[in-house]
């Protein structure tokens, strides 16, 4: 098994609301725009003042937004070729990396751009914050499938949380991203993924958000879930940034 050295996160925008997305995300984080690439530059990475960058944007030709994790490995093929022998499909095979469909649905890539210094959280007037964690939003009946692949697939361990309906795929603390694992009460189509941040002051850090344009949903104990301007569900955590 190729084990990972590193996570990132794509938010991959719809054409008509990529250009908000991307602004938006911006001024989340604090992070600024590397020189877009790909062919019609759809592709841009959001790049931190120091550390490396784990955060990237994709402009879609079509469907909805979404967000899809790059796993980085040092062979991306033969990666790709045992994860296919625990149920993914590949969707497509380029030079440097592959585009597959876990189990239970979920678009991710294994890619192999080096990287592996953990940027620090942002300092704000109301306490710093983080883009620091991917949750699987998984349907009922592929839980237990769609967990177990992603734990053979990182090589980490299982955790439970307080809530018996979140569990936590353990990285190393170096990584940038941490898995939670979401056992959702809706028997949803495919399994899904949405973008935490850990806060020092939730309050705060929700308003800060909607002054840059998100929209606030609802709110629950731990967690705030908000769309940005492109439509894009995500929450902010009442847990401290790292």
């Amino acid at each position: 098994m190729s084990t990972p050295f590193w996570i990132s996160a794509f938010l991959d925008f719809g054409a008509d609301g990529f250009e908000d997305g991307v602004a938006f995300w911006q001024g989340v984080t604090g992070f600024s725009l590397a020189p877009r690439r790909g062919e019609d530059e759809e592709f841009a990475t959001l790049v931190p003042p120091t550390g490396d960058d784990y955060l990237r944007v994709q402009r879609l030709a079509d469907g909805p937004g979404r967000i899809h994790l790059d796993v980085h490995v040092d062979d991306p093929d033969a990666a790709a070729d045992a994860a296919v022998g625990r149920g993914a499909a590949v969707l497509a095979r380029n030079h440097g990396y592959v585009v597959l469909r876990s189990p239970g649905g979920l678009v991710f890539c294994f890619v192999s751009h080096p990287a592996g210094e953990r940027p620090p959280a942002a300092a704000w007037s109301g306490g710093r914050s983080q883009v620091d964690q991917v949750c699987l939003d998984i349907p009922p009946r592929l839980h237990d499938s769609e967990t177990e692949f992603w734990v053979q697939t990182t090589g980490w361990d299982l955790r439970p949380e307080d809530s018996p309906e979140f569990s936590r795929i353990q990285p190393p603390e170096s990584f940038p991203l941490q898995l939670l694992v979401q056992r959702l009460d809706d028997d949803a189509e495919a399994v899904t993924a949405h973008l935490d941040l850990a806060s020092d002051d939730r309050d705060a850090e929700v308003a800060r958000h909607v002054a840059l344009g998100a929209t606030e949903i609802r709110r629950h104990h731990w967690w705030t879930v908000l769309t940005d301007p492109a439509g894009t569900t995500y929450c902010i955590t009442r847990r401290p940034a790292r």
